[in-house]
């Protein structure tokens, strides 16, 4: 009965990103970065758990620009072997400092501002905002940044013509969404945005230049 329910309903999902300003890619283009460390995720959500979810969501969308991109898993254990077992202690350390330990050109900070579903008995509605930001290896500057907020909301298709019926069914989906949130395509998404180039996101690297000249 709850696939059945459950197909009767069309997801919404809402997009926010930063103004629609370019951005000034000069510091960006000038420091020319082939590697990006991604370091472990700053958690202001009341989920302790979304820094690891998210960790495994982010790799993907970066290496595809032409980066190279470290293991997250590896360097968060590096990390804590150089005693910054704590995201906020590694934001917080000296940005070359992080470079030094892997040889890499930039890091990228992520610090999670929502990672949460909103219960409301009939309706869902699950949110995650992240802020990036990317720092050059060598001086510590900032090079790109972006934030992405993203809500999605299942909603039915109403056709029953049953108010009681169509109740029902909303609290059947709201409980759905609530006891699984989809926080992972939501990052997904979010990611997918950020980085787009043309766009929000960052110009592609050299590896993604190298695969364009050997495609030709």
């Amino acid at each position: 009965m709850i696939k059945n329910i459950l197909l009767l309903f069309v997801p919404v999902v809402f997009i926010v990103g930063c103004a629609t300003t370019p951005k000034d890619y000069s510091k960006f283009n000038a420091a020319n970065p082939h590697s990006i460390l991604i370091v472990p995720v700053v958690n202001d959500s009341v989920d302790v758990d979304a820094p690891d979810y998210f960790l495994s969501t982010i790799s993907r969308p970066v290496a595809e620009q032409g980066y190279y991109v470290f293991p997250v898993n590896m360097v968060k254990r590096i990390l804590e072997d150089a005693g910054l077992s704590d995201a906020n202690l590694v934001h917080a350390a000296p940005t070359e400092k992080l470079c030094s330990l892997f040889g890499s050109d930039a890091v990228l900070y992520i610090k999670i501002n929502s990672w949460d579903a909103k219960y409301l008995v009939i309706s869902t509605t699950v949110t995650v905002a992240l802020e990036y930001t990317i720092k050059d290896g060598k001086t510590g500057e900032i090079l790109w940044e972006d934030k992405r907020i993203e809500k999605y909301t299942p909603q039915r298709s109403r056709s029953s013509g049953n108010l009681i019926a169509d109740l029902i069914t909303d609290v059947v989906v709201a409980t759905v969404e609530k006891a699984n949130p989809s926080y992972i395509p939501l990052a997904q998404r979010a990611n997918a945005e950020a980085f787009r180039y043309p766009g929000p996101g960052i110009p592609p690297g050299i590896y993604a230049l190298t695969k364009e000249k050997n495609e030709k």
